[in-house]
């Protein structure tokens, strides 16, 4: 079996590292992540953070953006795939259910988030993916005769994420408790007929 190359070994330890990152941002949070905990974590020497990314910060931002992508991706796959913008944004709110609010994936957004304020090249990326998404989902429920979408896009967003935060601080909310007031939001329907 031949050996890996040179290219190859570094993309192994690249992927380590942004495995690690994302890990221990939602363990230890954003600012306690340092170079040796990360190493550490990844299996690798120091250095290699380093020779890998421009700063630590940098694979930080990276480990995050890509999981913020992944999953804002996977969510409009959710709503293209339902027969209407309301049926999908209730998919996409079960699809939170299964976020604690304390889980890795739901600390590593709070994280991001909170970074997002002091890193102004973190809070432009995070800007962008937040604003397509929102466009895509306002460009459905327009496709679907919603008055308003833009606004309707911009509030499922924020109650997904208050939903997101407040699960943290009570684990008994869930989607069915709020599905009803967004389907109100969003259906075109007359008397809620895609229901």
């Amino acid at each position: 079996m031949p050996s890996k190359t040179n290219a190859e070994r570094g993309r192994n330890v690249r992927a380590q590292l942004l495995t690690a990152a994302r890990e221990l941002v939602g363990e230890l949070g954003w600012s306690a992540v340092s170079t040796r905990i990360l190493a550490e974590r990844a299996g690798v020497r120091p250095g290699l953070v380093h020779y890998h990314f421009e700063s630590l910060q940098a694979l930080l931002r990276q480990a995050v953006l890509e999981e913020m992508r992944r999953m804002l991706d996977g969510t409009a796959a959710l709503l293209d795939t339902t027969p209407n913008p309301t049926a999908g944004i209730e998919a996409m709110l079960s699809d939170l259910d299964r976020y604690t609010g304390a889980d890795p994936a739901s600390l590593l957004f709070i994280e991001a988030y909170l970074a997002a304020t002091r890193d102004p090249r973190l809070h432009e990326e995070m800007r962008g993916l937040v604003i397509d998404f929102r466009n895509h989902l306002a460009t459905s429920l327009a496709r679907s005769g919603h008055p308003a979408p833009e606004a309707a896009a911009t509030v499922v967003m924020a109650v997904f994420d208050g939903f997101l935060l407040h699960k943290g601080l009570d684990p008994e909310l869930s989607a069915a408790r709020i599905a009803p007031l967004l389907r109100q939001l969003t259906d075109t329907e007359p008397n809620g007929a895609h229901s």
